[in-house]
């Protein structure tokens, strides 16, 4: 089921496909894992990081979202202040230990993590590390989701060499972009992960490029959308609401500029 709703739902993202599939399953499957799973989704603002973890919980708990089993942080909701900081570390920290301690298979979202005070992130370092338990309570079986814009112009220009280069973005690989994505992570201060203990001492598990949307992949969002408001599919009417979004580079309208963030409005203009 989760192959097939990455399959079905989410678009021009093939890497992202691949590597949450099998880093998902691989971790549900396994009875005694060593570890917590950490994946870390980056690029552009629209390309589908929300809806893959909504995706992953949705084929974990029956309640999705609404799951008590599932916890989602946004750094400018619930770590706002810098001067609190020691305070949010705390609070991080009971907040997890309590949550594990009901259920094992807890999920922990990270939102705008580039929004994140830099060494934040590393207060949850002890639970993502290979310790059997730490005062009784065993994080092995959580599954840790950071979501960032971060990393977005690193992807956004590897995938535009590869484009200049005449080869297709479906033939890009992981390799090809997760060492400069880490590597660019670890050196950035507005990333959430500036020099982060848990790049250091490699305790992400995979870091997970979403590619920047082509005109191809917003008129799939269209059509998307559509299904979902109960409405037959019109591809004359998706091309026109794809054609008014925005794109760039400004010399070869490449990419989409907001993803497919945008479409369920602008798809309204014309409803």
């Amino acid at each position: 089921a989760l192959q097939n709703d990455l399959k079905e739902k989410l678009f021009g993202q093939h890497l992202a496909q691949e590597v949450i599939f099998r880093a998902v399953t691989g971790f549900i499957s396994n009875e005694n894992p060593k570890k917590p799973l950490a994946l870390s989704l980056h690029g552009w603002t629209g390309t589908g990081k929300n809806f893959v973890s909504k995706i992953i919980v949705e084929n974990l708990y029956d309640l999705g979202m609404q799951s008590k089993f599932v916890h989602l942080f946004v750094s400018t909701v619930h770590f706002p202040h810098n001067s609190l900081i020691p305070l949010y570390k705390d609070q991080l920290q009971s907040w997890i230990r309590g949550n594990t301690s009901s259920c094992a298979r807890s999920v922990f979202i990270f939102d705008e993590m580039d929004k994140m005070h830099p060494g934040l992130i590393d207060a949850i370092k002890p639970f993502l590390d290979y310790y059997e338990h730490i005062d009784g309570v065993s994080y092995r079986k959580a599954i840790f989701i950071f979501l960032s814009n971060a990393g977005g112009e690193l992807i956004n220009r590897r995938v535009l060499e590869f484009w200049k280069e005449g080869k297709r973005r479906e033939d890009l690989e992981l390799k090809d972009v997760e060492n400069v994505l880490s590597v660019g992570l670890f050196n950035n201060i507005n990333s959430g992960f500036w020099h982060s203990s848990l790049i250091e001492k490699n305790l992400i598990d995979y870091f997970v490029p979403f590619l920047p949307l082509e005109f191809v992949h917003v008129k799939k969002c269209v059509l998307a959308e559509m299904r979902h408001r109960g409405y037959e599919e019109d591809k004359d009417l998706a091309h026109q609401v794809a054609k008014e979004m925005t794109y760039s580079p400004k010399e070869e309208r490449l990419f989409s500029d907001k993803g497919c963030k945008t479409v369920p409005a602008k798809l309204s203009l014309h409803l």
